[in-house]
């Protein structure tokens, strides 16, 4: 038996960095980019490490902890703006920080926009907002009602972009646009030049201003504050 190799069984290679957090969640980043999230594996990261499985363990609590550590990851790499107290303005910001960080890593987007985040990294977009809602005027419950509705809408629009593709859109219009419009459904018929087509961007900056239209509509005015003194 070499007595060398059982020496380092479990740890990287001679000669390279020791192994860590950060160095794993670019490792499993690099398994999502070439299999997808279902490619994920203790296995398949330690791979990449040159390492052996088990030390991984030391760092994450398997396949779970190796997702969480990506999701995490991404979401605390959010380059979250300076609030300035304009309410519009401080929610837009935050949405499209939002998008360009899904945007840029878009294979492991839905990771950092779907699993359930209690860490202070994944906690950061949700600490954004409610600073902005609070500011505002909104009282605890209702900042938390308008949060789940600023999040579900932004998370819905960007997995549809990043991981599922636009519903009825395709890169082919006209081919599209004409089995739309021999469907038989008339309202789906009449819109079937747009539904057609998919303009990520467009689409992101209606959904935004739309969301950020009801949250404005529900700012509590200076007698809403006195009434509830």
């Amino acid at each position: 038996m070499n007595s060398g190799s059982s020496a380092r069984r479990g740890r990287p290679p001679k000669g390279s960095p020791l192994l860590s957090k950060p160095a794993i969640v670019q490792a499993t980043l690099q398994v999502i980019d070439a299999e997808g999230a279902a490619g994920v594996s203790m296995r398949a990261v330690a791979r990449v490490l040159g390492v052996d499985p088990k030390s991984l363990y030391n760092h994450v609590n398997g396949k779970d902890g190796l997702l969480d550590a990506v999701a995490e990851g991404l979401l605390g790499a959010l380059d979250l703006p300076d609030p300035i107290d304009d309410l519009a303005a401080d929610l837009t910001a935050i949405a499209y920080a939002f998008r360009d960080r899904a945007l840029a890593q878009p294979d492991a987007a839905a990771l950092a926009l779907t699993r359930p985040m209690s860490s202070l990294e994944g906690l950061a977009p949700v600490e954004a907002v409610l600073s902005v809602l609070r500011t505002a005027g909104f009282d605890a419950q209702v900042s938390v009602h308008l949060l789940r509705c600023v999040l579900a809408t932004l998370i819905g629009t960007l997995l549809r972009e990043v991981n599922a593709g636009p519903t009825f859109g395709s890169d082919d219009v006209a081919g599209r646009t004409a089995v739309l419009e021999a469907s038989g459904l008339p309202a789906v018929a009449g819109a079937a030049p747009y539904l057609a087509m998919f303009d990520a961007q467009r689409e992101f900056d209606y959904v935004v201003e739309l969301c950020i239209d009801a949250v404005l509509r529900r700012v509590p005015s200076a007698a809403d504050a006195s009434d509830g003194d």
